[in-house]
């Protein structure tokens, strides 16, 4: 084919995608989240995977505790305000969203804090059942600080650790297990992973399961209760877009709450709180998951942040996040060369996450050059490209766009 022939080609497929892009927005469901959101016009962001974007509500009632509850009430607002009981009626506020019933989710600390919490918590209660259990096995490719909290959790609870990968997680199992601590989505691929059929095969060994849910919640259907998850952990500035550094959740499942046993035993976990007694009672309920002092600024902002889930349905929101990865996949092999990008994501909906990777061996300069021009996403080390899918505020206008901007810098760079 000649060079005019392979331009016509480009030109025809981008006129097609493009007129797709616009009757796919205009049939979208979830089109008019759009305008809930802080967003740039000229640039398409794809790294709520990382940091969701602004919801507009949140300015002004950031704005209203500072100046009001905090500059005028003062103390006054831990009662009158509500502050005090912040983080579980805002664990309450989550708890749908991750398919868990009321009294089962608090909102409290990091999300490596809540790792922790839930690690030595999960053993404990296994070895309150059989002493024998000393093994805590780890997703090898998990995120970095998942694996040091494990280590951690192990060197507190006298048990060793075990990498394996999550396809062999069943094969792994033993009598041996007291915990599970696996990731919904591998960060780097996208990859979901099977949270049923795991939690089921760990269960079946006698363990609790532990998951890290930092790259599902806010994208997709989690179902803990209805999968009969132990106990799991989430970060809330992803795909919830509670803002830079907002507190992460802890879910402790309601038949453990008795005996789950938090390494943090702070005052706000104590059933009295401001009884100031010398030892350690815990609260009931997912209170015990506490710790210390709320974090009340991030923590109301993270509140404001979640109305924009008001009247959201999760399968819609799923439905969209795959159509959204399926176009762009579509633009990627329509407008890339072949060969210059390899796409790393599962192509199977059963085994996709919202997000994208491709691999791409100067990967760090083509990020860097797509930011420039307004195609935000974000680069991991050494040769991933990774795009994040919020459909909340993404359109298939903009997921062309990124595709087409992409291959063009590809020939640039």
């Amino acid at each position: 084919m000649s060079v005019t022939e392979t331009g016509s080609a480009h030109s025809e497929a981008y006129a097609h995608l493009a007129a797709e892009a616009v009757k796919l927005d205009a049939e979208d469901v979830l089109r008019d989240k759009r305008e809930e959101f802080v967003l740039d016009e000229d640039s398409v962001y794809l790294d709520g995977n990382s940091l969701g974007a602004l919801p507009k509500a949140v300015p002004g009632r950031v704005a209203d505790v500072i100046g009001r509850e905090w500059g005028e009430l003062r103390i006054r607002s831990w009662t009158e305000s509500g502050w005090w009981t912040a983080p579980e009626r805002i664990g309450e506020r989550i708890a749908p969203l991750v398919g868990a019933a009321p009294g089962q989710v608090v909102v409290a600390d990091s999300t490596s804090v809540n790792v922790f919490k839930a690690v030595v918590g999960a053993v404990r209660i296994a070895r309150g059942r059989d002493e024998a259990r000393d093994e805590i096995l780890v997703d090898a490719a998990t995120f970095p600080t998942d694996g040091y909290i494990a280590e951690s959790a192990a060197r507190l609870t006298g048990c060793t650790v075990r990498a394996v990968r999550s396809d062999e997680v069943p094969a792994a199992l033993g009598p041996r297990t007291a915990a599970v601590l696996l990731n919904h989505v591998d960060y780097r691929t996208g990859r979901l992973h099977d949270l049923p059929g795991l939690t089921a095969a760990v269960h079946e060994a006698g363990a609790l399961a532990v998951w890290d849910l930092c790259h599902s919640a806010g994208a997709l259907p989690v179902g803990l209760d209805a999968h009969g998850v132990d106990l799991a952990v989430g970060c809330t500035y992803k795909f919830l877009n509670g803002g830079p550094g907002a507190p992460a959740f802890l879910y402790v499942r309601a038949e453990h709450q008795g005996a789950f046993d938090s390494p943090l035993p702070g005052w706000n976990g104590h059933v009295e709180p401001f009884g100031m007694e010398s030892g350690f009672r815990p609260a009931d309920g997912s209170l015990r998951g506490r710790v210390g002092t709320p974090d009340i600024l991030s923590l109301l902002a993270l509140e404001a942040a979640l109305g924009v889930w008001d009247g959201v349905e999760l399968d819609a929101v799923r439905a969209k996040s795959l159509a959204l990865t399926d176009f762009f996949l579509r633009c990627v092999e329509a407008y890339v060369p072949q060969g210059r990008v390899e796409v790393v994501t599962p192509a199977g909906h059963a085994e996709r996450g919202s997000q994208v990777a491709l691999r791409c061996a100067d990967a760090a300069a083509v990020m860097e050059r797509l930011i420039a021009i307004g195609v935000v996403g974000d680069f991991r080390s050494p040769d991933i490209l990774r795009f994040g899918f919020t459909p909340l505020y993404l359109g298939f206008a903009d997921v062309e766009r990124a595709a087409r901007l992409l291959a063009e810098t590809l020939d640039t760079v």
